[in-house]
C-alpha cells in the first residue's frame, strides 16, 4: 500500500519497570465490571435507544449481575438527565448497584451532573480531560501544568460538591486519550488528582485507564498500565480501571493483559458495542475466563435471550461468529469436526468426566443456553456421516449401523450439494424416511406367515404387490429372514449375498416402534441399505429387507 509513511507510532513506551506480571498464565478472578453500553455504547447507535429501551437494558444489565453501571451523561441532554431521574424515581437502582455518571472536567457540567443525582444512593462521578500530545497542541493549546490544572480543579469540584450534598459519592479521573501520553505525564496527573482526593480504604476512588484510540499491540498497553498501577500513589486504597476501545481490533487481548498487568476493573460493553469499532467486549471477556474455569461472577447463561434483547433495542446485530453468542460459533460443518464432536459426546456419555474436554467444542453449549442438536451440528455439503448420524441418533432415536451412517452420509451431502443450501434436521429426518424406511417400489410387502418346523426352520407364505398385483410366495429358511430372503431371490429375480441386520427400540412401552436395518451385496459387489419401522421388530426386519432390495433395484435400473 502506498502513503504508509505518513504514519509512525503515536504512543509511548514507559520507562524500566517490573515485568514479572507477564509471566503468569491468566487473571486468578473476575475483575469490577462496569458497563458502559447505556452511555458510550449508546451514543454510538445510529438510532440512540429511547428512553423505555435503556430502562429495559438496564434491568437486564442488573439481572446479568453488573454492580456498576454508567447510565450516561446527564449534563449532556434532557433524555440522559431524565433516564436517570427516571432511575431514582421509580426505586430502579438496587442497594447492591451502584451507577455510574460521566462529565467533563468543566464547572457547569460537573454541577449540572450533581443536580441529576439527588436521591441517588451509591454513585460514582467520572470526571475526565485529555491529556495526549495531539490533544495539547492541536486542541487545547495548552501547556501540561495547565492541562493537569483542569483535572485538579475539576477533581476539587466533585469533592466540594460531594461534600455539600452531604453524600459518599465515589470519584473517578480519567486522562483521556491515554494511549497517545507520555506515561510519566499521565502518573503525574493522576497522582496530582489523587492528592486532593485523599484516597482511603473505606471509600476508594477509580483511575481510570482508557484505550481511547488503540495505537500499540496489547503488550505495549500492558506494560503503560503495569507502569501506572507500580507508580500510582495510595495504589492500596485506588481501584485501577480499564476502558479499551477496539480500533486494531485488539480491546479484548488489550483488556485480558491489562489485567495481568494489575489492573482492579474493566470498563467495557455488551458485545463491543461502541464508538468507531467498539468497545472492549464484556461478553468475551467474562466468557473467556469462564472458559479458564474463573467464575466471570457475570451470568451469561441464556445468551439467546441477551442477544435478543440486545439486537432488539440498540438495532445492532451479533454477528453470526461473534465468540460465544453468535449463532454459528458452536456449529460444526466440516465432517471431521462433526465426526471428532460426535464421538466426544459418546465419549462423555460413557466416562461421565468432570471436566470438558470435547475436541472443537471450547465450552458446553448448554452453559450459554444452546442446544447440541441445532446449535452444535449443521449438515450441509461439507458435512460427514459423523454429524449426520449425530442428528439422526440425538433427534430421533435413529441409531443406523457404521456402515449405513457412511452410506446414508453421503447421501445428504449429495442433497445439499445440489441444493445449496443446509438441510435442516426435518428435512435430514425427511429424506432417511423416503429413501431409506419401508420402500415399497417395485416391490411391496403385503402380508407374511411364518411357522417354527420340527427341525427349527421356518415356513410359511409372503404376500407382495409386484407391479400393481399380488403375488403369494412360498417361504422357507433357517430363520424369519431367511426364509422370506430366499422366497424373494427365488421368485423377484433379484441376487445378492453378504445380508447384515440389526435392529433397536424406538420407543419404551406397549406400543414402540423398532428400527432394522439391513445391507445387501450384489452380485457386481455395491451395498444396498435399507431400513424398516414396525411396532413389530419381525415385521420391521422383513420391511428393511424389502427397502434394500428395492433400492438396489432403483440403482441397478
Amino acid at each position: 500500500m502506498q502513503n504508509y509513511t505518513k504514519y509512525r507510532k503515536g504512543y509511548y513506551l514507559p520507562p524500566v519497570l517490573d515485568l514479572s506480571w507477564a509471566k503468569k498464565e491468566y487473571p486468578d478472578h473476575a475483575p469490577v465490571w462496569c458497563s458502559v453500553d447505556l452511555r458510550d455504547g449508546n451514543q454510538s447507535l445510529i438510532i440512540p435507544m429511547s428512553l423505555d429501551e435503556k430502562i429495559e437494558f438496564y434491568k437486564m444489565l442488573v439481572k446479568i449481575g453488573f454492580k456498576e453501571i454508567e447510565v450516561g451523561f446527564p449534563a449532556a441532554s434532557d433524555t440522559e438527565y431524565e433516564f436517570l431521574r427516571r432511575l431514582v424515581d421509580d426505586n430502579l437502582i438496587p442497594d447492591d448497584v451502584t451507577v455510574q455518571v460521566l462529565t467533563q472536567a468543566r464547572p457547569h457540567i460537573i454541577r449540572k451532573t450533581f443536580e441529576a443525582l439527588r436521591g441517588v444512593k451509591n454513585a460514582i462521578v467520572h470526571v475526565y480531560n485529555s491529556t495526549s500530545v495531539a490533544q495539547r497542541e492541536q486542541v487545547f493549546r495548552m501547556t501540561k501544568e495547565e492541562i493537569k490544572e483542569i483535572a485538579v480543579e475539576g477533581a476539587k469540584l466533585l469533592k466540594e460538591l460531594t461534600e455539600e450534598a452531604g453524600e459518599n459519592y465515589r470519584f473517578e479521573y480519567s486522562p483521556e486519550s491515554f494511549t497517545g501520553t507520555e506515561p510519566e505525564y499521565a502518573l503525574e496527573v493522576c497522582n496530582a488528582v489523587l492528592d486532593v482526593w485523599q484516597p482511603k480504604a473505606d471509600r476508594k476512588p477509580i483511575i481510570n485507564i482508557p484505550v481511547t484510540v488503540e495505537m500499540s499491540m496489547p503488550h505495549i498497553y500492558a506494560m503503560q498500565v503495569a507502569y501506572i498501577s507500580q507508580n500510582l500513589k495510595y495504589r492500596e486504597n485506588v481501584v485501577l480501571s480499564l476502558h479499551p476501545h477496539n480500533d486494531r481490533g485488539c480491546g479484548v487481548a488489550d483488556s485480558e493483559m491489562g489485567l495481568l498487568a494489575g489492573a482492579d476493573r474493566i470498563e467495557g460493553t455488551l458485545f463491543g458495542n461502541g464508538e468507531r469499532t467498539g468497545n472492549a467486549d464484556i461478553v468475551t471477556i467474562g466468557m473467556n475466563m469462564f472458559a479458564l474455569g474463573i467464575d466471570p461472577e457475570l451470568d451469561f447463561s441464556n445468551m439467546p435471550e441477551l442477544t435478543e434483547m440486545y439486537e432488539r433495542v440498540t438495532r445492532m446485530h451479533v454477528h453470526d461468529r461473534q465468540p460465544y453468542a453468535g449463532s454459528l460459533v458452536f456449529a460444526a460443518f466440516s465432517g471431521s469436526h462433526q465426526d471428532a464432536i460426535a464421538k466426544g459426546m459418546k465419549w462423555r456419555e460413557e466416562t461421565d468426566p468432570a471436566r470438558w474436554t470435547v475436541p472443537y467444542l471450547p465450552i458446553d453449549p448448554q452453559d450459554v443456553g444452546r442446544e447440541y442438536d441445532a446449535d452444535v451440528i449443521r449438515i450441509n455439503s461439507q458435512s460427514g456421516k459423523g454429524g449426520v448420524g449425530f442428528v439422526m441418533e440425538h433427534q430421533y432415536g435413529i441409531v443406523m449401523p457404521k456402515k449405513m451412517r457412511e452410506d446414508f452420509g453421503y447421501f445428504v451431502k449429495n442433497v445439499s450439494d445440489h441444493k445449496h443450501k443446509e438441510l435442516l434436521p426435518d428435512e435430514i429426518y425427511q429424506i432417511f424416511q423416503n429413501e431409506y424406511v419401508n420402500v415399497e417400489m417395485p416391490y411391496k410387502l403385503i402380508d407374511f406367515t411364518l411357522k417354527k418346523e420340527p427341525d427349527g426352520s421356518r415356513s410359511g407364505e409372503v404376500i407382495m404387490l409386484v407391479n400393481g398385483k399380488e403375488q403369494t410366495y412360498k417361504a422357507r429358511g433357517n430363520g424369519r429372514l431367511d426364509a422370506v430372503s430366499s422366497a424373494l431371490q427365488q421368485n423377484l429375480g433379484v441376487s445378492y449375498k453378504d445380508l447384515t441386520y440389526s435392529e433397536h427400540a424406538l420407543e419404551i412401552g406397549q406400543a414402540s416402534r423398532a428400527m432394522a436395518y439391513i445391507s445387501v451385496t450384489s452380485e457386481d459387489g455395491k451395498t444396498y441399505w435399507g431400513a424398516g419401522m414396525d411396532t413389530d421388530i419381525i415385521t420391521a426386519s422383513i420391511l428393511a429387507l424389502v427397502s434394500a432390495i428395492n433400492r438396489m433395484k432403483h440403482a441397478q435400473e
